[in-house]
């Protein structure tokens, strides 16, 4: 059985979600089958293992309805894409995509880092599920991220081929952490609405001596919003860390916070709890699935709940025991494990295609 491996959404020179996803999904799969990479840029290497790979287009490019075609002449008998929008028009061999989540049928402002026909394009397609059946119709079989997300495609109907759990996971090198709390709490994530951030800027006022850090990149507007809505000198902003400055960080907090309203998976929730750092986070089903009794929880539209369960915290014997419960947690994501998964459902796929 000849694998491509779809690695054309591989960010450089830093992973953002769906790239980590690419790398540390493709680098286990390679260890139990051979795996052929498919980068649309020579760059991409840098951000992936050492396994053999192709070249083709962008998956942003006008051709990219076409691109099957050209991955015909690759000879693979099928092919993995860890998203959704692989044309796969005249296509010779299986085809297993990914759908990460569905959040933007209830949250509909599209990524601000979209240029405005794509954003309009954008809030178009997710006024209706139509697009996305047809879309999905078009693959042999999907993975997803989560039970969460794949219950959500069953009860939309969204398609009638199997749906495979294959969860993200972190890099198992990850340094656990050995010091004390300090009052400092960590957010790793964007800014768009659905985020929520706003409740942890409010929430500040409730909790003095605390730090907000928030590491991603803000714009201008992003800043002065939330400066405002929190107490003086309470919230840091990074304005992106790296790989090392993350890790020191969560290595010293409190908690990772987040009070999204809406999620697909969550991976800084999993990075936290397999470095010790324990997690308190919004009450809504996707972070009941991976916090499960290692967080602590709040109501993503109380500030009083939000402090309340930073207070929890405070005692020094309940951080032990939910740090402990967190790396327990946390050991339940493994690459291997989700390439193994993953292995499965390309098997069948495989074997269903032969038999036909």
């Amino acid at each position: 059985m000849k694998i491509l491996f779809d690695c054309r959404y591989t960010r450089f020179p830093r992973h953002d979600g769906i790239s980590r996803f690419t790398a540390g999904l493709v680098s286990a799969l390679g260890k139990l089958v051979p795996v052929t990479m498919v980068i649309s840029d020579e760059r991409q290497l840098t951000m992936l293992p050492k396994l053999p790979w192709v070249l083709a287009s962008s998956p942003t490019a006008i051709t990219e309805p076409l691109v099957s075609r050209k991955l015909n002449r690759f000879g693979p008998d099928v092919v993995f894409t860890p998203m959704q929008t692989m044309g796969p028009f005249g296509r010779h061999f299986g085809l297993v995509t990914t759908v990460h989540d569905l959040i933007y049928y209830e949250n509909r402002t599209p990524p601000r880092d979209l240029v405005w026909p794509i954003r309009l394009l954008w809030r178009l397609y997710h006024l209706s599920w139509a697009p996305q059946r047809a879309l999905l119709a078009r693959a042999d079989a999907h993975a997803t991220v989560s039970e969460t997300t794949r219950d959500l495609m069953l009860q939309h109907h969204l398609t009638k081929h199997p749906v495979t759990v294959v969860p993200n996971a972190v890099d198992p090198s990850l340094v656990r952490r050995d010091t004390a709390p300090t009052r400092d709490l960590v957010y790793m994530g964007s800014f768009m609405p659905y985020k929520n951030v706003e409740l942890l800027a409010r929430g500040m006022h409730l909790l003095p001596g605390y730090t907000l850090h928030l590491l991603s990149s803000a714009d201008d507007s992003t800043v002065r919003r939330l400066t405002a809505l929190a107490p003086a000198n309470s919230i840091e902003f990074h304005q992106g860390v790296s790989d090392e400055e993350y890790a020191r960080i969560l290595s010293s907090a409190t908690a990772l916070v987040s009070a999204s309203l809406n999620e697909g998976f969550g991976l800084p929730l999993i990075e936290a709890m397999a470095s010790g750092t324990p997690i308190a986070v919004s009450d809504i089903p996707i972070f009941r699935e991976i916090g499960g009794d290692a967080a602590v929880y709040f109501d993503s539209k109380s500030t009083d709940s939000f402090a309340a369960s930073i207070r929890e915290l405070e005692d020094s014997t309940e951080w032990t025991r939910r740090s402990k419960l967190a790396v327990k947690r946390a050991s339940h994501y493994s690459w291997d494990a989700s390439a193994k998964a993953l292995l499965a459902t390309l098997t069948a796929v495989y074997d269903s295609r032969r038999a036909s």
